[in-house]
């Protein structure tokens, strides 16, 4: 959860592409039962903020890296120009099992995200041996473009299951 401030307000703070200040809250550390969750090759559900502050979501396919959520993506597009200029992001994915009145287990992870240029494609080729199968070749393409690899680090968790 990044509130809009002045620094101030205390903790770290960092600037924003219009020059506003974005305080962060500190990084949440991601449960076993939380990175299970991550790592089940279950789709995940990434929502940024559009320039009107209206979301934008998008199905991705994530993993792990340490402890950052990983996400990759070839080309430009929406989620990525909204992270350049507003890194609040927020992340859904279903889990197994379900609590005592029977609702299905999901993970819901707020966090902040920034964008590392190159390294999508083998980022990809990783997470398409978990959602497509052993053996694939992802991206399907000779060359592909670098991309961007959005790494999201957890500010605040929360859903149904044993990290809420």
């Amino acid at each position: 959860h990044l509130r809009h401030g002045s620094a101030h307000h205390g903790g770290p703070s960092s600037r924003r592409d219009d020059g506003r200040l974005w305080d962060r809250e500190q990084m949440t550390q991601l449960s076993d039962e939380a990175r299970g969750a991550i790592t089940a090759g279950r789709l995940g559900h990434l929502v940024t903020i559009d320039p009107d502050g209206g979301p934008q979501a998008s199905v991705v396919w994530i993993g792990l890296d340490g402890d950052e959520i990983v996400v990759g993506h070839l080309m430009g597009g929406r989620k990525v120009t909204n992270i350049a200029r507003d890194p609040r992001v927020a992340l859904t994915v279903e889990a197994d099992g379900e609590n005592p009145v029977g609702m299905a287990n999901y993970l819901l992870v707020h966090g902040t995200a920034r964008l590392d240029e190159g390294g999508a494609p083998e980022l990809l080729q990783r997470l398409a041996e978990v959602y497509v199968g052993p053996g694939v070749r992802f991206p399907p393409m000779d060359e592909p473009p670098p991309g961007h690899v959005i790494r999201i680090t957890p500010t605040r968790m929360g859903g149904v299951g044993p990290w809420a």
